[in-house]
């Protein structure tokens, strides 16, 4: 009987090894959400909101301990919060770091809208947040000199790196490490801000550390073209996860998958993940998560979304007397949703440029505004307050009355029809287009006759439509709005103009 004993424990010792043995195989997964500039949902509460993807991101740990959180960049600005300022200080991102900071995020990529900030405010965001940052094509410029972005931890400065490797092992005892490169789009030029070729710092980043993991994963904010290349120069890598676009994608390169998920964290991307070590060999699962009401906060993040969310209604009246008046009654909802925003005319990209048009007492030939400047990603319906008109325009700035030549002034409406899906997508006032022709006030336009124009500010700094600048010789007679006048800061054009609508 002791024998028999002795027989079967030796057995069950056996079996359950053979049931822990390292099998050469790892599962882990990826959240991944991309370009989001509201912690708090939007579109009347259905959609978005950090606490529902803390929510998730739970739920997936949970499932497998080795579940990482990404963002592929554009998270500090733009956004009303960030706007205001608490203890004489503008928020400037604030909110979305200490609340990220709770999600205890895995890793992070710079966005060119990181830039929008200036250098001193980046500092402290960066100095702020528990999180790591990569770049491998973005450094600073000080002192005549680039160096890596840094944080500041006790009075010591603690670089950046260009890429990250984590180590992941599972119940078995599989032991893997899996690296990340990341890239930014060179779309926001700032004196502090030195971009790298991204391509060549891609290629140069998976050098670097592709011996030293067994897997590398790409996080990028850059267009969609831009990481197809990517995936062509780097065709090891199973899957970038990347920002920019507002709107998801799946795309495959070769054996590469490229993703993002929409904007404000109104979808986010589930990447389940299976390595093999003898095969070296990714087997990506991947779908795309609607963060919609159905998803219960968290109780911890939405505690400090509700923070922030109390501290707006509070400080908004420093920016907007009154905030809450209705200006307008939307009967039909005025669609400020990124995805029609940015490929087609809207009609709330219509009331913005007649507002533009208006400030001026409608003493100008048309008026353009670029899709990108509007961030509400939202429809506007029923009693329209005037704080709803500063989360459409966050970025506020004023309206400019400038001549422009005709030759230049269809080739930027050109450039605007050809961007329809980037935020270089142009909305118009006394502008149509038929037959291949261009219109202005129902006149053909003419390359020799001079226009006068209301144009965003941000157009004519030559961000979006790089050859369109108001040191162009083609554009003369720039307007200085004074503080007093309308144009002076198009959001409260368009309250004025609303007013004026019912």
């Amino acid at each position: 009987m002791k024998i028999l004993i002795k027989i079967l424990y030796i057995l069950s010792f056996a079996i359950f090894f053979s049931c822990n043995k390292d099998d050469d195989k790892i599962d882990f997964t990826f959240l991944q959400i991309n370009d989001v500039y509201e912690i708090a949902p939007i579109q009347g509460g259905k959609y978005g909101g950090m606490a529902r993807v803390e929510t998730l991101h739970q739920n997936l740990l949970k499932e497998n301990k080795n579940t990482m959180l990404f963002l592929a960049g554009d998270f500090l600005n733009p956004s009303l919060i960030g706007t205001l300022k608490v203890d004489d200080e503008r928020v400037r991102g604030k909110q979305m770091v200490e609340v990220m900071n709770a999600m205890n995020f895995d890793a992070v990529a710079f966005g060119n809208h990181e830039f929008d900030l200036s250098q001193q405010d980046l500092q402290k965001r960066l100095n702020e947040s528990n999180f790591p940052w990569i770049s491998s094509n973005v450094k600073l410029k000080t002192n005549g000199k680039s160096i890596p972005f840094y944080k500041e931890r006790e009075g010591k400065r603690i670089p950046l790196k260009g890429t990250l490797i984590k180590e992941i092992i599972d119940e078995d005892g599989t032991t893997i490490k899996i690296g990340f490169i990341s890239v930014c789009i060179p779309s926001n030029p700032k004196e502090y801000v030195e971009y790298g070729n991204m391509f060549v710092k891609a290629r140069a980043a998976y050098a670097a550390i592709k011996d030293s993991v067994d897997v590398v994963f790409g996080l990028t904010h850059v267009k969609i073209n831009n990481d197809k290349r990517i995936a062509k120069l780097l065709p090891n890598i199973p899957l970038i996860m990347g920002g920019h676009e507002h709107t998801n994608k799946y795309e495959k390169v070769g054996n590469s998958i490229i993703t993002k998920a929409d904007a404000n964290a109104k979808t986010a991307y589930i990447h389940r993940i299976t390595y093999d070590k003898k095969t070296k060999k990714a087997t990506i699962d991947s779908k795309l998560q609607e963060i919609t009401d159905s998803i219960v906060a968290d109780q911890k993040v939405g505690e400090i979304v509700d923070k922030w969310q109390t501290i707006l209604t509070t400080k908004i009246k420093d920016i907007i007397p009154q905030p809450n008046e209705v200006i307008y009654n939307a009967k039909i909802p005025l669609d400020g949703r990124d995805t029609p925003i940015r490929s087609e005319p809207t009609n709330l990209g219509k009331v913005i440029t007649a507002a533009m048009s208006y400030s001026f007492n409608d003493k100008v030939d048309a008026a353009i505004v670029n899709g990108g400047s509007i961030r509400i990603d939202d429809e506007l319906e029923g009693s329209i307050t005037a704080v709803d008109i500063f989360r459409v325009l966050p970025y506020g700035g004023a309206v400019l009355k400038a001549d422009i030549k005709g030759r230049l002034f269809k080739r930027v409406l050109d450039y605007g029809e050809l961007a329809k899906g980037t935020g270089a997508y142009l909305h118009h006032h006394n502008i149509t287009k038929k037959n291949n022709i261009w219109y202005i006030k129902g006149k053909p336009l003419l390359t020799t006759k001079t226009y006068t124009v209301a144009f965003s500010d941000y157009l004519l700094k030559g961000f979006d439509i790089p050859f369109l600048s108001s040191k162009d010789k083609s554009v003369t007679n720039v307007s200085k709005p004074k503080e007093k006048e309308l144009s002076f800061d198009i959001r409260r054009a368009v309250v004025a103009y609303l007013k004026t609508q019912e």
